[in-house]
C-alpha cells in the first residue's frame, strides 16, 4: 500500500514495488455467478418483451453491476492468494451473489425478499468484513467504514421495499439504488468527516482494468451462449445458419471494438496516472454500465434474429437490435474520452446512423435489419483498422 501506512498487512496486495497484480483463481470462480446473472437479465427481457420488462431488466442490471464492481474494488486492495480470510469473504459474497441472481426473475414478485436480503447482505457484509480485516488506523479502513454506512442506509430501503407489493417496491427501491449510485460521486460523505479523496483509494490499475475486461468477456460470452442455444433449438436450417453467422459477426465486432488500442492505452493510463481512483470510478465503475447494457441488449437482439428472422420487429425489438449496439458505441466513446481525452468520431457517427435507422426498423424483417447492423459494425472495425495502419 501507500508509504503512509506504517504496518502493511499481508492481507493486502503489495503496492509500490513495480509488481503487476494478477487476477486470482478465486476471483474467476466468483465471476461464474455473474455469468449466470447476466443470462438471467437477458432472459428477463425475452420473457417480458415490453417497455416495462426492459425497464425492470435495466434496473436489475444496475444492481448486478454494482454488486460485482464493488467486489472488484475490494479484491483490488485485498490479496485472495495470500489470505484465507480474504478468500472466505469472497466465497461468502459469491454465495450471496448466487442467491441474488437466482431471485432475479421474481425480484418484483414472490422472491423480492430473497433478492433484497441477498443484495444487502452482500454489500453490507463485504464492506464490514473488509473493514474488520484492516488495522484501526489504516486509511482504507476509513473508506470501508464509509461504505458500511452508505450500504446500510440503502439496505434499509431495500428491505423495506421488499415488504411492499409488485411495482410499489420501486417507491423505495429507486431511492435505494439512487443512493448507491450517488455514493462514489459524493465521496461517501459523512457528517463530521466530509468526503473521501479518490487519492485514498490507491488502486492497482492493471488488475482493475483486467477485471473489467473480464466482465466484458462474460457479457459477450453470454451472447454467444444465447445465440448458440437458440440456433440449436431452432434447428440448423440454412436460414438459421445464416442468422447464426450474422449474430456471431456482430458479437465479434463488439469484442474487436472494445479490445483495441483504446483499452490498452486506458490500462496504461490507469496504471501510471496520479489519481487512478478517480479514473477507475468514472471510466470503469460508471461508464462501463452502458457498454455492458449494450452487449446484453445485443444478445437479446441475436435471440430474436434466430427465433423470428422473417418477422418485422416490434418497438422493443427495434430498441434491442439498433439501440443495443448504439448504446455500446456511445458508452465506448465516452470511456475513450474519459481515459484518453479523445472521442472516436467514427463510433459516434455509426451510433448516430443506427439511431437514425429506428423509423425504418419496424418496416423490414429482423434478418435484414440485423444484417444492416452487423455490416455497419464490421465496416467500423475495418475503418478503424485502416486508420491504425502506419503510413507508408
Amino acid at each position: 500500500m501507500s508509504a503512509t501506512v506504517t504496518a502493511p498487512s499481508r492481507r493486502l496486495r503489495p503496492r509500490g514495488d513495480g509488481e503487476t497484480q494478477q487476477t486470482t483463481t478465486v476471483e474467476l470462480f466468483f465471476d461464474l455467478v455473474y455469468v449466470f446473472a447476466v443470462t438471467q437479465l437477458s432472459h428477463q427481457i425475452l420473457d417480458d418483451p415490453s417497455a416495462a420488462g426492459v425497464a425492470r431488466a435495466a434496473f436489475l442490471l444496475l444492481v448486478v453491476w454494482w454488486a460485482w464492481i464493488y467486489t472488484t474494488w475490494m479484491a483490488n486492495w485485498f490479496d485472495p492468494a495470500s489470505s484465507s480470510a480474504v478468500r472466505g469473504v469472497l466465497t461468502a459474497v459469491m454465495l450471496c451473489s448466487l442467491l441474488m441472481a437466482a431471485a432475479l426473475p421474481e425480484a418484483f414478485g414472490e422472491h423480492a425478499l430473497l433478492f433484497a436480503a441477498s443484495y444487502v447482505a452482500l454489500q453490507v457484509g463485504r464492506n464490514a468484513a473488509a473493514a474488520s480485516l484492516l488495522k484501526r488506523r489504516h486509511r482504507l479502513r476509513e473508506v470501508f467504514e464509509r461504505l458500511v454506512v452508505w450500504s446500510a442506509a440503502s439496505g434499509v430501503l431495500w428491505l423495506a421495499g421488499a415488504a411492499l407489493d409488485g411495482d410499489q417496491r420501486l417507491m423505495l427501491w429507486i431511492p435505494a439504488l439512487a443512493l448507491e449510485l450517488a455514493a462514489p460521486a459524493a465521496g461517501y460523505w459523512l457528517p463530521g468527516r466530509g468526503r473521501a479523496a479518490t487519492t485514498d483509494y490507491d488502486i492497482e490499475g492493471t488488475h482493475f482494468a483486467e477485471r473489467c475486461q473480464i466482465f466484458i468477456i462474460i457479457a459477450l460470452g453470454e451472447s454467444i451462449v444465447v445465440t448458440g442455444a437458440t440456433a440449436s433449438a431452432a434447428g440448423l436450417t440454412s436460414t438459421v445458419v445464416l442468422c447464426l453467422i450474422i449474430a456471431f459477426v456482430e458479437t465479434a465486432a463488439l469484442w474487436w471494438l472494445y479490445f483495441g488500442p483504446t483499452a490498452e492505452q486506458a490500462r496504461v493510463t490507469l496504471s501510471t496516472c496520479d489519481d487512478p481512483g478517480r479514473l477507475a470510478r468514472d471510466a470503469y465503475t460508471y461508464v462501463h454500465l452502458p457498454i455492458v447494457a449494450g452487449i446484453i441488449a445485443t444478445a437479446v437482439a441475436n435471440h430474436l434474429l434466430i427465433a423470428e428472422p422473417h418477422h418485422a420487429p416490434d418497438g422493443v425489438g427495434v430498441a434491442m437490435i439498433l439501440g443495443g449496439p448504439a448504446l455500446y458505441l456511445l458508452g465506448e466513446s465516452l470511456f475513450g474520452w474519459r481515459m484518453t481525452g479523445a472521442t472516436s468520431a467514427k463510433r459516434v457517427a455509426v451510433a448516430a446512423l443506427l439511431i437514425l435507422l429506428v423509423p425504418l426498423g419496424g418496416q423490414i424483417s429482423i434478418l435484414l435489419l440485423s444484417l444492416i447492423v452487423s455490416t455497419l459494425l464490421l465496416a467500423l472495425v475495418v475503418w478503424e483498422l485502416q486508420a491504425q495502419r502506419p503510413a507508408t
